[in-house]
């Protein structure tokens, strides 16, 4: 199949009007292929007599096709293009017949069955240029057009579309015409859903999922309305431009490969927001902004649309930052940004320091293949972080007027970076153009180090910057409580402009100096030596969640850049993490103090060691809340005892038990959490998965049995994984991730180091013949991140090499062995 390149989409743009597409979906033709039938009306411009081009088609079989009534011939299809020639000026109309796949991948037309029920549940996922697997377009996003859709479906379903739908009888239904958007952003989602409606602002609001989940829905469906207006609202107090389109549903659909996507009037979840255990929290707020995130792109994204794929970040950076800033601002998740900072943030600063990382907004994309992979935590975490900047140097004010001269000029049509900087700049007198040449058009992550001279009487402070970036940064300077030793009081919090031109006075010294308090740039930090006494004695006593969170990713860089010694890091959490408050932090923090420090970052001979501390810490925490009053801290402490068990016993009992002593009793995510750690630990088998299904027969449980039996420390059950990952296509998208993520255990290095040689060249094939998604999965998911050593390095990079493996592989071993060789440099840092 060919990729759409950048020089072929603009010779396209120049050349065709697109005005509408008609398209019929038939959905009752059995469980391997559905009928598409488009129609699409288009005008070639210019006054040559013929003009060459070409329509996206990645059919089943393409049964006929018809330009202006003339027959063409469908064996001209060259891979996914269908060539158009001799075009004349003036309109045109195309028709294609085909029958198209369904997908287990998550792309294009995915089917589901759900175990539960035996229910069968269809949506699209039509992302960068995954149309062409549903209907023939002229796929790209500055191709604009009018939609109207039309659907056969069987008896008892429901469809659902961009706009509204009208079930007109005997399973057709049509879907009201949209206004113009791009080919990418087509939706239908059909099955037998569950529903829950209502109207706000005159609009009709929907919430569905489907019916196995539907209890689970039910009981959350009252948060989710109340979140999805407050949200609503808050944009319409800071967008002049309204709503664009006439309905707004919410579909969260299984087996999705994203947390969400923003088609128009119909946004897709992943359907693990539809709790159906204990969550805590933070998992709430999560959701709260994803919804709050994919909101925002119905203004930046849909109604402004990028014109080409180099131009992500003017989606996913202001529709990250506008779903951190309002659903802190519009509900009741006031500390959005505190989760930002211990998770996305770190996501962001990890990409930033690969062989792969790009600037926020690079010159040139050259085609959809390369686009794809900058889907990732430059586009979002770095490019939003890039915005909070912006906001706090240009101020909300002018950031949103400049927003809103943007959507007016823009709406219903394609921008560019140039056009939005354009946009600022008529709001503001500040140089916004060279911000951006600063900002977005370079990679890295600046250091700011601080360093305080002079004597008791008049200290001053001075921040050194290895980096080229002007950052406007707080400083927060802090003293010991003298009426609480354990505390740090907050005695000023400085604006420093960096460069600075002269040091700046601080008085007598501070007890801790933190740069980037309030987390506003973006930015490593690093300590002086009293400062980081005072961290490792009083982190705890710090007042603001955001600045423990600043604190935090300064450790953790610290550790990754092999200057703090891993075990170290272990030891701060061990000390101060049993006081922490904030559930972000917690969670953050012990997840990687398990993912990395434990399992990566320290020698294999000192990991039971970690481990101890990791469950040590977790039983300070299970103890700390047995009054009942913390039972989000609690769940955590909870789940890491389980992932940090080094012995099967307490957690085995917990599992016969079916509760934790003082609780929580254990629903069915906190029992697969429990059966895959003891099939890790050899302490289960396949009896005890089998009857764990039986009692949880959902498609989760479906997935929680792969976990467990790929986590086997049984040979036959590892070939048995292998097998079914590798050697056949069966497995859905889920189920393939399920099953990687039990196949690697350190604990189980010698029983896989066998399949450790095996994975790259497997890898290679299973992605060359799934496509993107499986790639992404492969490369992330069963990457064999545990073995930490030359070998797997060398043999990594002959792969890169000689393999050739798709970009989408590629991109993710470039990732994995930076990382593994990032581990190999802390761990030789720490043996010194």
């Amino acid at each position: 199949m060919s990729v759409l390149t950048r020089d072929e989409a603009q010779t396209r743009s120049r050349l065709l009007d697109v005005h509408h597409y008609a398209i019929a979906l038939d959905l009752t033709r059995g469980d391997e292929t559905f009928d598409s039938r488009t129609a699409i009306r288009f005008t070639v411009r210019g006054d040559t007599d013929a003009a060459d081009t070409f329509v996206e088609v990645k059919p089943a079989e393409l049964r006929s096709v018809t330009l202006d009534g003339q027959p063409l011939d469908p064996a001209a299809l060259d891979g996914n293009r269908l060539p158009l020639r001799g075009l004349a000026p003036g309109e045109h109309e195309l028709r294609v017949d085909a029958a198209m796949r369904y997908s287990r991948t998550g792309e294009g037309m995915h089917r589901f069955t759900d175990p539960a029920d035996g229910e069968t549940y269809l949506y699209t996922q039509m992302f960068l240029d995954d149309v062409q697997r549903v209907f023939a377009a002229f796929d790209q996003p500055d191709l604009k057009a009018v939609f109207d859709l039309a659907v056969t479906a069987p008896e008892g379903w429901t469809v659902l579309a961009n706009g509204t739908t009208e079930h007109t009888g005997d399973g057709h239904w049509k879907a009201a015409t949209t206004p113009l958007i791009s080919t990418y952003l087509v939706a239908v989602a059909a099955g037998p859903w569950h529903s829950v409606r209502t109207e706000h602002r005159g609009l009709p609001f929907g919430i569905h999922c489907r019916r196995s989940l539907a209890p689970h829905l039910d009981t959350d469906a009252d948060e989710l309305f109340e979140i999805t207006r407050a949200c609503f609202d808050r944009y319409h107090e800071k967008f002049t431009e309204p709503y664009p389109f006439d309905s707004y549903d919410q579909a969260f659909v299984p087996e999705f490969n994203a947390g969400a996507m923003e088609n128009p009037g119909l946004v897709t979840f992943r359907d693990e927001f539809v709790f159906r255990s204990a969550v805590t929290d933070t998992q709430r707020q999560t959701r709260a902004m994803v919804i709050a995130h994919e909101m925002a792109h119905m203004w930046f994204g849909d109604l402004v649309t990028l014109r080409w794929w180099d131009d992500i970040w003017l989606n996913e950076s202001f529709a990250e930052y506008m779903g951190y800033q309002t659903t802190a601002e519009a509900t009741r998740f006031a500390d959005t940004w505190t989760d930002f900072g211990v998770s996305r943030k770190a996501w962001g600063y990890d990409a930033d320091q690969r062989p792969s990382t790009h600037p926020v907004a690079p010159e040139h994309v050259e085609d959809t293949a390369s686009a794809l992979l900058n889907f990732d935590g430059i586009s979002y975490a770095k490019g939003a972080s890039a915005l909070r900047q912006l906001v706090h140097w240009l101020g909300e004010k002018d950031f949103l007027a400049g927003i809103n001269i943007h959507f007016e000029r823009h709406k219903y049509a394609n921008a560019s970076l140039a056009d939005f900087i354009d946009s600022l700049a008529a709001a503001t007198d500040r140089d916004v153009h060279a911000w951006a040449d600063a900002w977005l058009r370079t990679t890295g992550v600046d250091t700011l180090t601080p360093r305080v001279t002079g004597d008791n009487g008049g200290r001053a402070l001075e921040v050194g910057r290895k980096g080229e970036r002007p950052h406007r940064v707080a400083v927060g300077l802090y003293d010991r409580d003298l009426n609480d030793e354990g505390r740090l009081t907050l005695r000023e919090r400085l604006d420093l402009d960096l460069p600075q031109d002269d040091p700046r006075p601080i008085g007598k010294l501070p007890a801790l100096v933190v740069l980037n308090d309030g987390d506003l740039s973006y930015a490593k930090v690093r300590f002086d030596a009293e400062s980081f006494r005072t961290i490792r004695e009083g982190l705890s006593g710090l007042p603001d969640p955001l600045t423990r969170a600043v604190v935090w990713n300064a450790l953790r860089d610290a550790v990754r850049d092999g200057e703090l010694p891993a075990r170290a890091y272990l030891d701060i959490a061990r000390a101060h993490l049993p006081r922490e408050t904030d559930l972000a932090l917690v969670d953050g923090v012990l997840a990687f103090a398990a993912s990395q420090v434990a399992d990566r970052y320290v020698a294999p001979e000192q990991r039971p060691a970690a481990l101890t501390t990791l469950a040590e810490l977790c039983r300070d925490l299970i103890r700390r809340t047995e009054d009942g009053d913390h039972p989000g801290l609690r769940l955590i402490a909870v789940r890491h005892r389980i992932a940090t068990a080094a012995h099967p016993d307490t957690i085995a009992a917990w599992l016969a038990d079916g509760t934790v002593p003082g609780g929580p009793e254990l629903d069915p995510e906190l029992r697969w959490r429990i059966l895959t750690r003891l099939a890790v630990l050899g302490a289960t088998d396949e009896a005890a998965i089998a009857a764990e299904l039986e009692r949880d027969p959902s498609a989760t449980g479906q997935e929680g049995a792969a976990r467990c039996r790929a986590a086997l420390p049984d040979a036959e059950a590892k070939s048995r994984a292998w097998e079914a990952m590798f050697a056949t296509d069966d497995l859905s998208n889920y189920l393939f991730t399920a099953m990687a993520q039990g196949f690697w255990q350190p604990e189980q290095a010698d029983l896989v180091r066998e399949y450790v040689p095996r994975y790259y060249a497997e890898a290679v094939a299973v992605a060359a013949r799934r496509g993107p998604a499986i790639a992404d999965a492969a490369g992330r998911w069963a990457f064999p991140g545990h073995a930490v050593d030359a070998d797997t390095l060398r043999l990594g990079e002959q792969c890169l090499a000689d393999a050739g493996p798709v970009p989408a592989l590629r991109r993710k071993l470039t990732d994995q062995l930076d990382d593994l060789a990032r581990a190999l440099r802390v761990r030789e840092a720490g043996a010194r």
